[in-house]
């Protein structure tokens, strides 16, 4: 897989590593409810607050504008898991669809946007992620996203939409529903 997206900047491997380590941060004040995340705040663990949406919106977008890496996608996931109570208002939903499909789609060779425009609650994921993958590099992501959504007793919103973004249901009516209350929670 290419580190790039058609025309998007190549992957810039320490910022997006930093970015990684921070989001990493986040995990652990999600999980435990302590770190620096949290300090000055009530957090309770598994809690994922708007504070917690915003500071990994706030990361992704200080990590420039090349394509989102699959370790901040990786790291995003892992928060979405550990997260089993919510008060973000659907925050962090939309960021985590936003990201893994700029992750997804710039690996695909897709030319996605940067990273300030792809990740703004003002842009709508579907102006820029409306095609469905197809061909071999499906297989791959599917079995990405199956390992991340395995053993969840629902999935989120967000990896409803991805697996709808990734697998070509995107042009379904259902599918659109879902990408559509992301981008109105957003």
């Amino acid at each position: 897989m290419s580190g790039r997206g058609g025309n998007s900047e190549p992957i810039d491997r320490k910022a997006a590593d930093a970015a990684a380590a921070a989001l990493s941060e986040v995990l652990n004040g999600v999980i435990t409810g302590e770190g620096p995340t949290a300090r000055g705040r009530v957090h309770f663990s598994r809690t994922l607050d708007r504070e917690d949406a915003m500071q990994c919106e706030r990361i992704l977008l200080a990590a420039g504008a090349h394509p989102v890496s699959r370790a901040e996608a990786e790291i995003l996931l892992k928060i979405d898991a550990a997260a089993t109570e919510r008060t973000d208002d659907g925050r962090f939903d939309d960021v985590l669809a936003k990201a893994v499909a700029h992750y997804v789609l710039a690996a695909a060779g897709r030319d996605v946007p940067p990273r300030h425009v792809a990740l703004a609650r003002e842009t709508p994921l579907t102006a820029w992620a409306s095609r469905p993958l197809s061909g071999k590099l499906d297989a791959e992501f599917q079995g990405w996203i199956a390992t991340h959504a395995s053993g969840r007793k629902h999935l989120s919103a967000a990896l409803a939409t991805i697996s709808a973004l990734l697998f070509g249901a995107a042009a379904s009516p259902v599918a659109d529903s879902i990408t559509t209350l992301l981008d109105i929670a957003g």
